[in-house]
């Protein structure tokens, strides 16, 4: 399943636009430097900081819910953990910036604390990151109105034939208006799906028709059209990668080796300041 999800994942970002040319691409499991700056930055983290992590209160939430008298039932130590994981991912490369939705402002925050921490105790290595967030794309509402995720299983698949796309926007929830009757674009997940894909002018067209009477069902039609054109060239391209995956390792392998100069380097100044070091 992981590698299948990595080559899936990596074909996507290829796929739609990512020019290995000019920027780092790489796995993460490529870097072992990670995986040990992971190590020392969770030596130091508070377990305070992790016990506020979002996924983790979730987890202890469900099990009061479901009266489980231990409230650490089921959880591993990579869900309590994985923070730091992703902070280290962060830290490797002194990351200014770091683009994320708001959901996931908290991971950049921690990512900071944990930076601040190290800065503090040992020595000024750690770029504190930024968030940034595109108010455009910062979330994307699902089928049914929540946030669109895998796990809500009311996603849009990206890869799908068209025919498949019209089965998935035909289950996008609408209110029980007739054709003919005015619609606001705020009665169905719909209209921010299709927003996401269009440019403004088109956005302010297709309010237009529904303010005008559009059917639910039409707008399901315009809306998978819509999809399908955007997603045509992608779409053979990713079939394109995914026919012939050593296409995609080629270039994970690549960035990989530009990332280690760089994961080394700072590795290097991070075991020195800790206290890793050759004895002499």
């Amino acid at each position: 399943m992981i590698h299948q999800s990595t080559q899936a994942v990596a074909a996507t970002w290829l796929a739609c636009g990512l020019d290995p040319e000019r920027t780092t691409f790489y796995r993460q499991s490529d870097i072992p430097e990670v995986m040990e700056l992971n190590w020392i930055l969770t030596c130091i983290t508070a377990k305070g900081l992790m016990n506020r992590a979002h996924a983790y209160k979730a987890a202890v939430q469900a099990n009061a819910e479901n009266n489980q008298e231990d409230p650490d039932f089921g959880v591993e130590m990579g869900l309590f953990s994985y923070p730091i994981l992703m902070t280290a991912d962060i830290l490797m490369f002194n990351a200014n910036e770091v683009p994320v939705g708001r959901d996931q402002i908290q991971h950049v925050e921690m990512a900071r604390d944990i930076a601040g921490r190290f800065n503090y105790r040992f020595q000024e290595l750690f770029t504190l990151p930024e968030v940034k967030i595109d108010e455009n794309v910062e979330l994307l509402v699902g089928l049914d109105g929540r946030k669109m995720s895998k796990s809500y299983g009311n996603t849009i698949p990206l890869w799908e034939n068209d025919k498949k796309t019209q089965k998935s926007v035909n289950k996008i929830i609408t209110n029980m208006k007739e054709p003919g009757e005015p619609k606001q674009p705020d009665e169905s997940p719909l209209f921010e799906i299709y927003k996401a894909f269009s440019t403004p002018s088109e956005t302010v067209e297709f309010t237009k028709m529904l303010a005008e009477g559009l059917a639910w069902g039409e707008a399901k039609k315009l809306l998978a059209a819509k999809i399908n054109a955007e997603l045509a060239e992608p779409r053979e391209r990713y079939n394109e990668l995914t026919a012939d995956p050593s296409q995609i390792e080629e270039i994970l392998q690549a960035g990989a080796q530009k990332a280690r100069k760089e994961a080394r380097e700072l590795l290097d100044k991070v075991r020195d300041a800790v206290g890793i070091r050759p004895l002499k």
